[in-house]
């Protein structure tokens, strides 16, 4: 359930609301907008009668939520989340963008990749150092040794950097050394690990699962903010359909889709969603065009000898070009990057 309050309520009218709320074994958390305050009721509300709470003289009215995401909801929180990581703001008016390998591979290849898409225009730098590979035969990253490759990229470029965690037990270090933690579509229903990224203060950046619907993935994200931390980003990277063509099938209906039910923001991951290199210039553009808050773009400076994802990735060449269509295209729509 969701109550809008009257401009001038007072601090003590509204928490003597809120003290007679939660003496029902209701929680309530305050959401204290630039013109509206509301308030956002996680429990059972079922003892919460809608007509006795629109006669309390400063309430506005109230509302119930029939989506089970409460804290995702764009009714619970209508004005919308800017994480902030750094000078960079994800889901304000300029458009970021995430650039970097599948892999961490050498010292030499990760500070040649991170210069030149910092020179390009990018807002993070991407890496793997965990690599979870439908093969246990597949290259599965350098592990802590490329999170250090990753923190020396960012000593030399200054770019914050991006990278993907598997399992708790790399959560200590991950809040030291990764300035956005994302979790990949594997894990986007790993319950226990979101449950205790929800418990620090960093950017999670969680991907959609393979054949998650729009509700499953903000359900994931539910589980992260119900633990406190609300500093969650989206990101869109293709799904599992019948099509067998593409990697994956990128559903680009997401991202007005997500703009609609959440206040949280929303990347898009075209290279994972694609496979293909050729086709990750026009699908970033698409996703640009319908709205996307950033992109996550693989880049190696060789793709062919890639140890993993090289049929993805664009050289930082290509990228380069992309940024310049991009500000085009952003601009169109009245947005920067």
């Amino acid at each position: 359930m969701v109550i809008v309050l009257k401009p001038y309520a007072t601090k003590e009218q509204i928490n003597k609301l809120v003290d007679n709320i939660e003496k029902r074994n209701v929680s309530v958390q305050k959401v204290i907008g630039r013109d509206l305050t509301i308030l956002g009721l996680i429990g059972d509300t079922g003892s919460i009668d809608i007509d006795e709470m629109t006669m309390n003289e400063i309430v506005h009215k109230a509302m119930r939520i029939q989506e089970p995401f409460k804290r995702a909801n764009k009714m619970f929180h209508p004005e919308k989340t800017i994480v902030k990581v750094g000078d960079a703001e994800i889901g304000g008016g300029k458009i970021i963008t995430i650039a970097g390998p599948c892999s961490v591979e050498t010292e030499d290849q990760i500070i040649e990749i991170a210069r030149k898409v910092k020179k390009a225009g990018v807002t993070f730098l991407r890496g793997g150092a965990f690599k979870p590979r439908s093969s246990p035969y597949s290259f599965q990253g350098l592990g802590h040794e490329g999170l250090d490759l990753l923190a020396i990229a960012k000593q030399e470029t200054g770019l914050p950097i991006v990278s993907e965690i598997i399992a708790t037990e790399l959560l200590d270090v991950f809040e030291e050394q990764v300035d956005i933690i994302q979790v990949g579509a594997r894990n986007m229903q790993n319950f226990v690990l979101l449950k205790e990224l929800g418990k620090i203060d960093k950017p999670i950046l969680l991907k959609r699962g393979l054949s998650a619907t729009i509700e499953e993935w903000l359900m994931s994200a539910e589980y992260i903010m119900a633990e406190g931390n609300q500093k969650v980003i989206l990101c869109e990277r293709g799904i599992r359909t019948f099509e067998n063509y593409t990697r994956n099938t990128l559903d680009l209906s997401a991202v007005p889709a997500i703009k609609r039910l959440s206040h949280l923001p929303i990347v898009v991951d075209p290279s994972h969603a694609t496979g293909m290199w050729w086709m990750v210039e026009s699908m970033a553009r698409g996703a640009i065009a319908v709205g996307a808050d950033g992109l996550m773009v693989e880049v190696h400076n060789n793709p062919e000898k890639a140890l993993s994802d090289g049929q993805q990735s664009i050289t930082p060449d290509a990228f380069s070009n992309l940024m310049n269509s991009l500000r085009i295209i952003a601009g169109a729509i009245g947005r920067k990057i």
